[in-house]
């Protein structure tokens, strides 16, 4: 069994990760909160034995054996330096750092201490997203030519705060979705994008410069150009991930989301055909995966390294919508 410390008393622990621990033969024995009064009562409304205020306190518990880092983005990299040199193992929210120097240092510490290192890209967990890769790699559309993600939504009330007023934690909806984006697109069409180009926007939500919207277009090795729609101001529209190719296109219908749903359909000369999917919890699979890779057996869905993509083309697309320019992305590994 894993015993898991929480770096962050959050609200994703709280819907999804705690259970998802558990359900995969986990089991969660401390967590970490700034306020002694808030970590408590985490700890008590979610059967945790241990609340503690110090970083060190948890990392260096030898109860534990991996984090699961959930705090603003500003902090993780030193809370996954900290878990790495104690020796633990690490499944971090992304983007994993601030900076690419930053995110490859984590890598790095957690490769010199021979641990584990996860980023929780749940996306690619999701069936339909297996799906629609088995179907590309089995040549079901041809050469893949074009993608385009939907992934504006409407960001509730509970989930807003940082994401929409402080820049300094990693605010925004490019690092907070178009990171998801990146990751899944690398993961579905099996290439690493090489240029962004994007326009943001602020539509009244974000505050202190912070976009709330953008919407661009990346460029894979494989000649892939894919584009994108992200937000955090659209409560009426539905998700989507298209891949369409030289001989058939894939329609993956509300395919972006934290929830087991969603469907996936073929068209091609034969006519409109939906694929079989195994629906399954998408954090309880990447759950699965990293208690193998702690055990020794495989590795996890979404690498450090994967991570560290995603996080290059999120700061590409940044820039791209501050410049108007073309941007290359280099993650540097």
């Amino acid at each position: 069994m894993t015993r898991w410390g929480l770096i962050g008393a959050s609200t994703i622990a709280h819907e999804w990760m705690i259970g998802a621990i558990r359900a995969t033969g986990g089991d969660v024995v401390s967590v970490m909160s700034s306020s002694a009064e808030r970590g408590r009562k985490y700890a008590d409304d979610h059967g945790i034995a241990k609340a503690v205020t110090s970083l060190d306190d948890l990392a260096n518990d030898p109860a534990i054996d991996a984090v699961y880092i959930s705090t603003t983005n500003e902090l993780h990299r030193d809370q996954a330096l900290a878990a790495a040199k104690a020796g633990k193992h690490i499944l971090c929210e992304k983007p994993l750092a601030m900076s690419l120097d930053d995110a490859r240092a984590m890598v790095q510490a957690a490769e010199d201490a021979g641990v584990v290192l996860a980023t929780n890209h749940h996306l690619r967990n999701a069936a339909t997203h297996r799906a629609m890769r088995e179907a590309i790699k089995a040549g079901r559309i041809g050469m893949p030519l074009a993608a385009r993600v939907f992934h504006a939504v409407y960001l509730p009330p509970h989930l807003q705060g940082w994401r929409l007023e402080k820049p300094e934690a990693g605010g925004g909806v490019i690092l907070d979705i178009t990171v998801h984006d990146a990751d899944t697109l690398r993961f579905v069409l099996d290439s690493n994008p090489v240029e962004a180009i994007a326009f943001s926007q602020a539509g009244g939500m974000g505050k202190g410069g912070l976009e709330d919207a953008v919407m661009g277009v990346l460029r894979f090795q494989n000649g892939v150009i894919a584009q994108f729609h992200d937000g955090f101001t659209t409560k009426f529209a539905e998700t989507g991930l298209e891949v369409h190719g030289t001989e058939g296109s894939l329609i993956g219908r509300n395919v972006m989301t934290q929830r087991a749903i969603g469907s996936v359909t073929l068209r091609d000369a034969n006519g409109e055909h939906d694929l079989p999917l195994d629906q399954a919890n998408l954090y309880e699979t990447a759950l699965s995966a990293f208690h193998a890779a702690v055990a020794g057996n495989g590795k996890p869905s979404a690498t450090g390294k994967d991570g560290i993509w995603s996080l290059a083309t999120g700061l590409a697309v940044v820039e791209a919508a501050r410049t108007g320019g073309v941007v290359k992305i280099a993650p540097g590994i």
